[in-house]
């Protein structure tokens, strides 16, 4: 019992395969995916290719560039991890279908997701909290200080990007941010990555976590590495459970979108918690939290174990 993942090829070690996926991700994302985006962003901007260019490098001086640098990345995103999966997939005589299964999918484990993450979040909130407030040792104080550069730029270009002044650029937002970072990141992570280690390990608890590790660490974000692993891993055993690939993309969703509206409204003033703060959850809230995720993945577990979802058998 659950001890084969859909979709796993059987022709290149799977160490080969892990190399080109994360060639192919990295290639696209970070070369083609951005080149595209500049190019569709340029009928967005009112100056040069030079001048777009430049307020793309700082745009926090150039509040006009929000519109552009959306298409921007969400074209990296789409070029990167789904574009470039689907290639992948294409060489390996493979199909994008083999992670999306339909057996024992309907509104209870579609729900159960959504309550989980939601609830989750005060948890995790404890580790957010945590990871925030890490101080390196003397040796590695190069590194915090590299790692908090990157963290503070890119916290900038967070808060930049979800500074909402109409709902058409929330609904843009969530577009760019929860729609296709949750079918692409999960694509390639879960649905590629993930099982590429199980087959390295033959263990699919180190690969879920492993898969979860890579995840975190892709963002360069480390003062926010746990609380991603934690997320990762929980969209991995989603998928692990149910052998549907949409329950995960579901989850990732969820998490962002709660995100993104949760702060639209702090923004309209219509809502008093700032989800972008740190600090953590009030300890019965997470105690509370625990219990229920527990319970609630408890629950998600038995529902496909006791179906006998394609992916036990």
């Amino acid at each position: 019992m659950f001890d084969r993942q859909p979709g796993i090829p059987h022709q290149k070690h799977p160490v080969i395969n892990l190399i080109i996926i994360l060639l192919m991700m990295g290639l696209g994302f970070v070369v083609i995916g951005p080149l595209l985006g500049f190019f569709l962003a340029m009928p967005f901007f009112d100056g040069s290719m030079t001048e777009l260019a430049e307020a793309v490098q700082r745009p926090m001086n150039h509040p006009e560039i929000r519109i552009p640098l959306y298409l921007i990345q969400g074209t990296a995103t789409a070029t990167g991890l789904i574009l470039a999966p689907a290639v992948y997939l294409a060489r390996e005589q493979r199909s994008l279908r083999a992670f999306f299964t339909s057996r024992g999918l309907d509104l209870a484990p579609v729900a159960v997701t959504v309550i989980t993450v939601v609830v989750f979040m005060a948890v995790n909130s404890v580790f957010i909290e945590w990871n925030a407030k890490v101080v390196f040792p003397e040796f590695a104080k190069g590194f915090e200080e590299w790692a908090r550069q990157r963290e503070d730029a890119a916290a900038e270009i967070t808060r930049f990007l979800t500074e909402f002044s109409s709902t058409g650029q929330l609904l843009l937002a969530l577009v760019v941010i929860a729609v296709l970072p949750a079918i692409g990141e999960e694509i390639v992570f879960r649905g590629l990555i993930q099982n590429e280690l199980v087959r390295a390990t033959r263990n699919v608890h180190v690969a879920i976590w492993l898969a979860a590790v890579l995840f975190s660490a892709i963002h360069f974000q480390f003062f926010g590495f746990i609380p991603r692993v934690l997320l990762g891993a929980l969209f991995g055993y989603l998928y692990y459970w149910s052998g549907n690939l949409l329950l995960a993309i579901i989850a990732h969703f969820v998490n962002n979108a709660v995100s993104l509206i949760a702060l639209y409204y702090y923004q309209q003033g219509k809502f008093s918690f700032d989800i972008e703060s740190q600090e953590a959850a009030p300890a019965p809230l997470v105690i509370l939290s625990l219990i229920l995720t527990a319970g609630l993945l408890y629950y998600f577990y038995k529902y496909y174990r006791d179906r006998q979802s394609p992916v036990n058998s």
